[in-house]
């Protein structure tokens, strides 16, 4: 598991450019055609990692409630987010991929709840999750990618 936590942190240090990169404005922007804009999938990011491999434990998130609420799967920006707000989000970046490899490390996963995602691949274990979480994160990082030619 070593080698996946070294991608997911290359991949956090992929999409923190994007908050090194962009301003305010920039990030909050939804181009035409598009249903999110920049800050959503990084917070969007951030709240399924904490998801897939917390809750599905049961074990609390570093995420609370309200922010699930607004970066779970199926919503969208409803309102622009504040310098404080990106500031928060960046410093979950990080965070939440050591606190996983420390608590990875220290076995502190167990009574996994099965999940199947909406692409139909189904997690059994939490090394299932934290891998799957990779997919999950490039796919939102394409989207970024794909965002930024039009802001």
């Amino acid at each position: 598991m070593k080698s996946t936590f070294e991608i997911t942190n290359y991949s956090r240090s992929v999409i923190a450019k994007f908050l090194d990169n962009y301003s305010l404005e920039q990030l909050n922007k939804v181009p035409e055609g598009f249903n999110n804009n920049l800050i959503w999938n990084i917070a969007h990011i951030i709240v399924v990692q904490q998801m897939l491999v917390y809750n599905l434990f049961g074990l609390p998130m570093m995420v609370d409630g309200e922010m699930v609420a607004k970066y779970k799967r199926g919503t969208k920006p409803e309102s622009d987010v504040t310098q404080e707000e990106v500031d928060f989000i960046k410093s979950l970046l990080f965070t939440a991929i050591e606190k996983t490899e420390t608590d990875f490390n220290a076995g502190g996963f167990e009574n996994f709840t099965e999940f199947t995602t909406m692409t139909g691949y189904t997690m059994k274990s939490v090394n299932d999750a934290i891998t799957f979480n990779i997919y999950h994160e490039a796919v939102h990082t394409g989207m970024m990618m794909s965002i930024r030619k039009f802001i």
